[in-house]
């Protein structure tokens, strides 16, 4: 059940060091979580409901310059707890090596009223294995 998508380095991702910036890295994983949601999620989902990461555990354990391709991907390898899950995530080169991986926890909230919400077993059996 892992959700695959790619990311080019732009010019303005870049950092003073050279290699993309650490704000960057959040937004990608923000940016696949959300793609994971559209694609897998029925509509009636997406017009309810709404996601917040509560908490992220990123590791960094190589760099991206600019011009360079990684391919992230994420899952939700554990049932919900409440109205809280946990993504994985991984960003891996062209080369196959691992740059980037780590852990969010997301919160489901209700759209029209933004409280928390229980995630129920039909919400969350599209993402489990």
């Amino acid at each position: 059940m892992t959700f695959t998508q790619t990311f080019t380095a732009q010019p303005a991702d870049i950092d003073e060091l050279g290699h993309v910036n650490n704000a960057v890295w959040v937004r990608w994983i923000q940016e696949l979580s959300v793609a994971h949601w559209a694609a897998i999620a029925p509509p009636a989902h997406q017009a309810a409901y709404v996601w917040m990461i509560t908490r992220h555990v990123i590791d960094y354990r190589g760099n991206v310059v600019e011009g360079e391709t990684v391919t992230g991907e994420t899952w939700v390898p554990d049932p919900p707890r409440g109205a809280r899950f946990d993504r994985h995530f991984r960003f891996l080169g062209t080369d196959g090596k691992l740059r980037v991986e780590g852990v969010t926890t997301w919160a489901l909230l209700d759209r029209a009223t933004g409280r928390l919400l229980r995630i129920t077993p039909e919400i969350a059996a599209p993402f489990q294995p």
